[in-house]
């Protein structure tokens, strides 16, 4: 059960003006509610998150998780990789998201971390065996993504991976309206009111830009990954593993 006081109520009034959806202190403070009532299956992409984290990454490499936000991704890769010494490099642009990342982290008496408060776009990327932009390329301007994913190909070792878990689009309009519309009942059934749904709809509209399974595939290969598919979708939400070979 969620403490009332990290419930998230942001859009739960109405709003003369609803700004762009920013990862401010208020968004930080209701963040773990937020994503789960919204996102559907992101409890089984971070759980597999760790799964593939115990699989593939190699000692004395780097993991990254970029866009951490608050460190689901990096907690579940920490259980995952267990003794193995690797190090774990968290980074998100967000200064409330990073702190309250660090109060987590500290809680779960997790092994060290490096946080880092700065532009994912600007991150190094080097002896990785394991990369993660959970719900994170899609804030990213479309015209950087592929630079981006270009510098995580180059920086991963052979063998090495990149999760990519995004909301996305479809190519027929109907499918794309049926996603949406199957996505908002799954909003409804959480609690939001149809108010909340359209008023966060509208802050997001010009921030997440979400882009369909064939334009990632095709980015992907093109920025070097060998082998490219999706392990999990649910409605309009989906996450593919990308493996450099």
């Amino acid at each position: 059960m969620t403490d009332k006081s990290n419930r998230d109520n942001l859009y739960a009034s109405p709003l003369g003006s609803v700004r762009e959806f920013v990862f401010d202190q208020s968004v930080a403070s209701v963040f773990p509610d937020m994503i789960r009532r919204s996102v559907p299956g992101y409890e089984t992409i971070i759980a597999m998150t760790g799964t593939l984290a115990e699989q593939y990454v190699q000692a004395g490499t780097r993991i990254y998780d970029l866009g951490c936000s608050l460190g689901a991704s990096t907690l579940a890769m920490a259980r995952g990789i267990g003794e193995r010494e690797c190090q774990l490099v968290a980074v998100d642009n967000s200064p409330a998201m990073i702190e309250h990342c660090r109060q987590i982290l500290d809680h779960q008496k997790i092994g060290t971390v490096e946080l880092v408060c700065g532009d994912i776009l600007k991150t190094p990327i080097a002896n990785a065996s394991m990369v993660v932009l959970n719900f994170t390329l899609q804030f990213v301007a479309p015209a950087a993504r592929k630079a981006l994913l270009e510098t995580i190909c180059r920086g991963l070792n052979p063998g090495g991976i990149l999760v990519l878990s995004e909301k996305v689009a479809f190519e027929d309009a109907h499918h794309n309206e049926l996603m949406i519309e199957l996505h908002h009942n799954f909003k409804r059934a959480n609690g939001y009111s149809d108010l909340e749904i359209s008023q966060k709809r509208t802050a997001l509209e010009n921030v997440l830009v979400p882009e369909t399974l064939h334009v990632h595939r095709q980015r992907l290969k093109s920025a070097g990954f060998t082998s490219v598919d999706v392990w999990f979708q649910c409605f309009n939400f989906a996450s593919l593993i990308a493996i450099k070979v």
